[in-house]
């Protein structure tokens, strides 16, 4: 799948970010375009405060299973914070576990110094999603999860850092937490697809984490739209369960060996 041929057609493209084989299974029989194994997966799965506490063993790991459930999906893996703290080497080398993983490309977070890192791993072969904006791994340097793009210093800014991407070979840009006006503006002066999480409808596509549009995830953000709310479905299952092993009807003789 050519996700740039794609989005040329005028077709909006659909990411969801999934971390393991179960599902990674129902989405490769869904329409979905493309899907992320996403850092996120500290917080989600792991439980982990902070998303840069996720290791690249977890996110590897992760990535195969995904990959196992998931054989005919792009997937994108994201470099974690951590792969990008190290000597030069380290981003390289944990890129090329991704990949033999099962990924087909690396999201990389702008952060100060990146291009060097980003321009690397395109001149050897692989293939990058760009990610600015809202950037998680580094919100401490903007002041904390704020929407970005809301003067024109902002907006500038990100426009330069889209540019900058866009030169050095990336074949996509996620624009996270972005003004909707900058985030129009930002799509037009580019010529490869931006992918959009809390950034308005003019992006070129949409993310989602699959927990969240499932409901499954608690707490809801601004920008999330929970499409299918299974978490009551899930209690309700988990309880009738739980009823019928109190009063001796499951398992019946039909399910016993």
């Amino acid at each position: 799948m050519d996700i740039k041929k794609i989005s040329k057609s005028g077709k909006k493209l659909s990411m969801v970010t999934c971390y393991d084989y179960s599902f990674a299974r129902i989405l490769n029989e869904s329409d979905v375009d493309i899907i992320l194994v996403g850092d996120s997966l500290a917080n989600v799965l792991l439980g982990l405060s902070d998303i840069k506490q996720v290791s690249m063993d977890e996110m590897i790991n992760h990535t195969a299973s995904v990959r196992k459930g998931a054989t005919d999906k792009i997937i994108i893996a994201d470099l974690p914070y951590l792969a990008c703290q190290k000597k030069n080497s380290r981003p390289i080398t944990a890129c090329r576990q991704f990949i033999k993983a099962g990924a087909d490309a690396i999201k990389i977070e702008w952060f100060p110094g990146c291009e060097k890192t980003i321009g690397r791993l395109i001149k050897g072969g692989i293939p990058v999603m760009g990610h600015i904006g809202l950037t998680p791994q580094t919100a401490d340097l903007l002041g904390g999860y704020r929407v970005q793009g809301k003067n024109k210093e902002s907006k500038d800014n990100l426009k330069k850092q889209a540019k900058k991407l866009e030169e050095l070979g990336v074949f996509s840009l996620v624009l996270e937490c972005v003004k909707k006006e900058a985030a129009k503006e930002i799509t037009k002066s580019l010529s490869i697809p931006t992918i959009g999480i809390g950034s308005g409808k003019h992006c070129s596509g949409q993310v989602l984490v699959l927990y969240d549009l499932l409901g499954l995830y608690p707490g809801k953000m601004k920008f999330v739209r929970v499409f299918s709310d299974l978490s009551g479905p899930v209690k309700k299952a988990v309880n009738s369960f739980h009823r019928q092993v109190r009063e001796g009807s499951f398992p019946s003789d039909e399910e016993s060996y």
